[in-house]
């Protein structure tokens, strides 16, 4: 099994996978979680550890994120939210804030990193053998690729990796 820290405690110089959540919980400004992965990123931005992620887990932010500011901006309960947006598409338009994200992210200094074929076809492998779903596999499968074992997330299942030492934010 993997290890779990704070985000407070990964060294200096530690190359982070920074899963989906943080981002989410920062944006948002979550009263849990939002100061903790707000620092870890500024970190990133520092330079003080270098934060990696791939455009799969970037496209799950974005996706979230537009779900969340459709539901505030338009009073939409978070159920059904994709399937509304789809039979509404004309509000996508007035959305803005998950794109201005999006350019924060870019802004970072992140390492991304490609998906390919590879990754999603061991990734299959991966799911079966550890009961990760398929976009937490890849995430895996990319990791073991460049030698990243930190990850920044607070999604426990990848504590049953024991490759991955996991840093959550509380």
């Amino acid at each position: 099994m993997g290890t779990v820290s704070l985000f407070a405690d990964i060294p200096d110089g530690t190359t982070v996978f920074i899963d989906a959540n943080p981002f989410v919980y920062h944006f948002i400004f979550d009263p849990t979680c939002g100061t903790a992965c707000t620092s870890l990123l500024e970190r990133i931005e520092r330079q003080e550890i270098e934060g990696f992620c791939t455009p799969h887990v970037l496209a799950e932010v974005a996706h979230r994120l537009m779900t969340l500011e459709a539901c505030w901006t338009f009073g939409w309960s978070y159920q059904g939210i994709a399937s509304r947006l789809r039979q509404h598409p004309n509000e996508l338009s007035q959305l803005q804030t998950f794109r201005q994200s999006l350019l924060a992210i870019s802004q970072l200094g992140l390492t991304i990193t490609a998906v390919t074929d590879s990754h999603v076809i061991r990734a299959a492998s991966l799911s079966q053998a550890s009961g990760l779903m398929t976009n937490d596999a890849i995430i895996a499968i990319v990791m073991q690729d460049h030698a990243v074992t930190a990850m920044a997330s607070r999604d426990t299942d990848f504590d049953r990796l024991p490759f991955v030492t996991r840093y959550a934010p509380v």
